[in-house]
């Protein structure tokens, strides 16, 4: 399918392509209403952008590293909405078969420092992240540690689906607190609080954090923070 137009707004692109971040399809999350009023302003000028996790129901869930893959509906969507950026995808499962000028993939493990660095081993700098990988603590925080610093200054980089932590991986990775509770006490407290093992650099972060928008999803079933979006100082 070609290039749509860019009279389409991201939650029309999310619906066409099959994400769940919009209101139609699988979990339905209609993270792209909110998305639309925070990147329509950035959307011709985002030049490079990461997306780590590029296909619901991977090993999360029990399925295998290997498993066969198919579509990329988020990056799709992401490529439509961002005319001009280079779209980068991080997942632990193979979408090298996925041929676009403009987009780079790195087969990795979020619970794995080395594999992160890969991302940026040349020098990448990123306007916009977005982690959707496997929801477990530990990832979400090894991933921030490594990649917010690769954010350009005044980016976006959102951790979602805060509510749901998989018990497999979370029994599994070294233990530390919910990523939702680690940005509650950084609202609260102006740093992070003191990290353990891999995690311990995450509190010289701190100063370089301007704003933590929290989302939550009214008239649902979820009672806490589902996305968090931190905006990098200019």
């Amino acid at each position: 399918m070609g290039q749509l137009s860019r009279e389409f707004n991201l939650t029309q692109l999310a619906n066409r392509y099959g994400s769940d971040k919009g209101t139609a399809v699988g979990n339905a999350h209609h993270y792209t209403l909110f998305y639309e009023t925070l990147l329509a302003p950035r959307r011709e000028n985002i030049r490079r952008m990461l997306e780590i996790g590029l296909l619901r129901n991977g090993p999360e869930v029990g399925a295998s590293a290997d498993r066969e893959t198919g579509d990329l509906p988020s990056v799709r969507m992401w490529l439509d909405y961002f005319p001009n950026a280079t779209v980068h995808g991080f997942d632990i499962s193979d979408f090298s078969f996925f041929k676009n000028p403009r987009f780079v993939f790195t087969r990795g493990d979020s619970g794995n420092g080395a594999d992160l660095d890969r991302v940026i081993a040349n020098g990448e700098i990123f306007d916009f992240i977005i982690d959707d990988g496997s929801h477990a603590s530990f990832h979400q925080q090894l991933a921030f540690l490594k990649l917010f610093p690769a954010l350009e200054r005044g980016g976006i980089y959102i951790i979602e689906d805060l509510n749901w932590q998989p018990d497999n991986y979370e029994e599994s990775l070294p233990r530390t607190i919910l990523t939702r509770e680690l940005f509650e006490y950084w609202f609260r407290m102006g740093k992070f609080p003191d990290m353990p093992g891999w995690l311990a650099p995450l509190g010289e972060l701190s100063r370089d954090i301007a704003i933590v928008q929290p989302l939550y999803q009214p008239f649902s079933d979820y009672r806490t923070m589902k996305s968090i979006v931190i905006q990098k100082h200019w």
